[in-house]
């Protein structure tokens, strides 16, 4: 992967692919072009057919460089704002079209953060594990270990990016 990372920082500072400006009162500008964890990326290019072939010609370049399948099945390309050829620049990529909100690393992204619905795989988690302790006849003692250190810990990566409604936290409260 840091092959890819380095191939695609390379073409943006040569000019052939152009990232997402970042921050308003900063200067000079940040300019990301991807982000990356593990196996996934995610990468931010304006849509033109010269960079999204180029972007191409990149993940081509990143495959013969590393041995490594880019799996285009499983890719996604989700506007922001209004693109008007974007089966055309999907074709190009050879993936599907996609729109917001998307989840990347179990994160919703382009969900509204006041929305409960964004909640609605943490409590989903919540009663999925609940379940199967139900089934188990354990003591009280035994519960409240259960719930401190694994229920606890289940809504912390959401709370880090997103403020938990009232009305999700009593839902939770009450499994």
């Amino acid at each position: 992967m840091e092959a890819l990372s380095r191939l695609m920082s390379k073409a943006t500072k040569l000019g052939s692919l152009r990232g997402s400006q970042v921050g308003r009162d900063v200067a000079p500008q940040l300019e990301v072009s991807h982000l990356m964890f593990a196996d996934d990326t995610l990468v931010l290019c304006n849509a033109n057919v010269s960079q999204l072939r180029y972007l191409r010609c990149v993940l081509i370049w990143f495959q013969v460089v590393s041995a490594l399948k880019v799996n285009v099945g499983k890719s996604i390309l989700v506007p922001v704002g209004e693109v008007p050829e974007i089966e055309f620049f999907a074709d190009i990529l050879g993936c599907r079209t996609g729109s917001f909100p998307i989840s990347y690393l179990g994160m919703p992204l382009g969900a509204p953060s006041r929305c409960v619905g964004v909640w609605d795989p943490v409590v989903d988690r919540f009663e999925k594990r609940l379940a199967g302790w139900k089934k188990q006849y354990l003591s009280k003692g035994g519960r409240v270990t259960l719930i401190t250190s694994t229920l606890s810990c289940l809504p912390t990566y959401f709370i880090s990016v997103f403020q938990i409604p009232s009305s999700a936290a009593e839902r939770i409260e009450r499994l």
